[in-house]
């Protein structure tokens, strides 16, 4: 449980209100945006991952916990990209130029970190196929037709480029479970004791690409059909370019047309597939918005690539502090393809990903035995703010919506350089009054927008190796000056203007003091506000565009990574 502060009491005691007002209520939150969840949720005990050979089961691991080796709870992931909700991108099944094949072409380039980021997102087109399912033999799927998308299209409009169509059989709704009853979800069907999922034919994925549509997905498994159309189906629409959504869920929660439909997950080098984050906004005004957008093609990707060579993780200010490393794991060639499925090994803080309240602060009824360093930190806190608070919101707890909203950039540059270097390391610190500086030139900051500092940090620093040291190394060590971060201070002023979301293009929100990083984390989780770390590509971004960020949804995990969009 989280502490609750007379803000959120507030917000909950009008909550209540509305509801005891009936009809009135109800007809006002139709035209609010309501996010709905795509995702599966990701945990070891449910069939979230490929059970076939060899293909690794999911596994998070508690490096540290909160007590006296960590202020902090940090965890370790394996992860495949074919876990839970799930993006497809051509190399999947589009081969390289180079290799000169009879499938090769230039979109057997096309990766999941260079895919254009207006793709992800779109008008959602829900195809109602809940009458194919389980109509099949054992091991077979009940195949998706032209004459399906012709269906929908007699009853609502013609598919077009910029949308997002969605096959509904409500396969996952039914059949994702925990283990063994989970079995029903994939190995079954793989096993031939009971019928496929639903999926479109290769007749359809052409009938889609000549439409102009880019972007599918399904509430199946897989996009490929049972026994032997997986390929086919998928060749037939990735060859186009198109991308999609596998294992979304809860596609019956969207009105047949008119959400915005998104697909976000972290940016693997190299990725022909990636765990993602699916969801859509339905109501109001902000979905036609975002749609446009996607469409036209206004839309900025803000999360750096993943890859071994890159320093996504930090390597601590002494030895044995460093976070678990980046690591690509080979697992199964594909010699058509000359390429090697993988998995991840990953700090569940890796690259772009998100701070839920439960990193810094302990659940209900837990007294941590801290060193006496951070007991000493603690006790100064809580004299100055109130109580630490305890939490038990994971990242699977957050509501989507509270990483998204209209953005607003506030520029820290100014500040690099205005430490001194004989008190390194330290970080230059965005005090309250740079925040009411801003809102005395831009406008007041207000409830339910998301504050994006622009430090230029990871612009200027984020190399591959041997030039990397930029980013952590040297700051953490005291050779550089560390990057610009918001004190405890400045989150409780954000929390008293309703901001629930603090983003940066740092490597952290916390800098390089390990004391004020650490009561700035303490803020953020006792306010219950919530964090995005590890961007870039801010300068792009002006005030007033719309922030979507949605990380992994992995049940009890301190961190998750995750990618960051704005549109425009």
């Amino acid at each position: 449980m989280i502490l609750l502060h007379t803000p959120l009491k507030t917000l909950i005691l009008t909550a209540i209100a509305l509801s005891a007002a009936g009809g009135t209520a109800n007809a006002q939150s139709k035209d609010k945006p309501r996010f709905i969840d795509h995702s599966l949720l990701v945990a070891p005990e449910y069939p979230c991952t490929w059970p076939s050979h060899p293909f690794p089961r999911f596994q998070i691991t508690r490096q540290r916990t909160i007590g006296p080796e960590s202020a902090y709870n940090i965890d370790v992931l394996l992860i495949d990209g074919n876990t839970g909700t799930q993006l497809d991108v051509p190399p999947h099944s589009v081969a390289r130029p180079d290799l000169k094949r009879e499938k090769s072409g230039p979109l057997g380039l096309a990766y999941t970190e260079t895919i254009e980021p207006w793709q992800f997102g779109g008008e959602a087109c829900v195809v109602d196929i809940r009458d194919l399912l389980d109509k099949a033999p054992n091991g077979v799927s009940p195949l998706a037709t032209p004459e399906h998308v012709q269906r929908f299209e007699k009853q609502h409009r013609r598919v077009r480029f910029g949308d997002v169509v969605l096959f509904r059989s409500d396969y996952s709704d039914l059949y994702y479970k925990p283990l063994p009853e989970g079995l029903r979800f994939i190995a079954d069907a793989l096993d031939r004791k009971s019928p496929g999922f639903p999926d479109p034919n290769p007749e359809c994925m052409e009938f889609l690409a000549k439409r102009g549509v880019m972007t599918v997905g399904t509430d199946s498994a897989s996009m490929g059909p049972l026994p032997d159309l997986a390929e086919p189906t998928h060749y037939a629409g990735l060859k186009y370019g198109m991308i999609w959504t596998e294992s979304a869920t809860n596609l019956g929660a969207l009105p047949t047309t008119g959400a915005y439909y998104c697909m976000l997950g972290p940016k693997h080098a190299g990725g022909p597939y990636g765990e993602c984050r699916a969801f859509s906004i339905a109501g109001g005004d902000l979905p036609q918005r975002l749609i446009d957008a996607a469409k036209n093609k206004r839309v900025v990707d803000l999360s750096p690539t993943l890859a071994a060579n890159l320093p996504v993780t930090s390597p601590g200010a002494g030895s044995g502090q460093h976070r678990q490393s980046y690591l690509k794991i080979d697992f199964l060639y594909s010699e058509y393809l000359d390429m090697w499925h993988h998995a991840h090994m990953m700090d569940s803080m890796a690259g772009t990903h998100l701070v839920p309240p439960s990193y810094a602060l302990p659940p209900a009824g837990e007294r941590p035995a801290y060193e006496p360093r951070v007991r000493g930190w603690l006790e100064e806190y809580e004299k100055r703010f109130g109580p630490r608070g305890t939490s038990s919101m994971t990242t699977e707890k957050v509501p989507l919506d509270w990483t998204s909203g209209t953005v607003r950039v506030i520029d820290a540059r100014p500040l690099v350089g205005s430490t001194k270097s004989e008190s390194w390391p330290a970080s230059p610190e965005i005090t309250v009054a740079h925040l009411q500086a801003f809102e005395k030139e831009h406008g007041t900051l207000n409830s339910g927008e998301v504050v994006l500092f622009h430090t230029g940090h990871l612009d200027k620093h984020l190399k591959p190796q041997p030039n990397d040291k930029g980013v952590w190394s040297e700051p953490l060590l005291g050779k550089s000056e560390g990057w610009s971060a918001p004190g405890p201070e400045a989150i409780v002023y954000l929390k008293g203007k309703g901001v629930r979301c603090v983003a940066t293009d740092a490597p952290d929100l916390g800098g390089v003091d390990p004391r004020r990083a650490l009561m700035t984390y303490w803020a953020l989780g006792s306010h219950e506000m919530v964090g995005v770390e590890f961007l870039h590509n801010v300068g792009q971004v002006k005030s007033g565009d719309y922030f979507l960020f949605a990380a992994l949804k992995i049940r009890d995990c301190h961190g998750g990574p995750g990618r960051a969009i704005v549109l425009r």
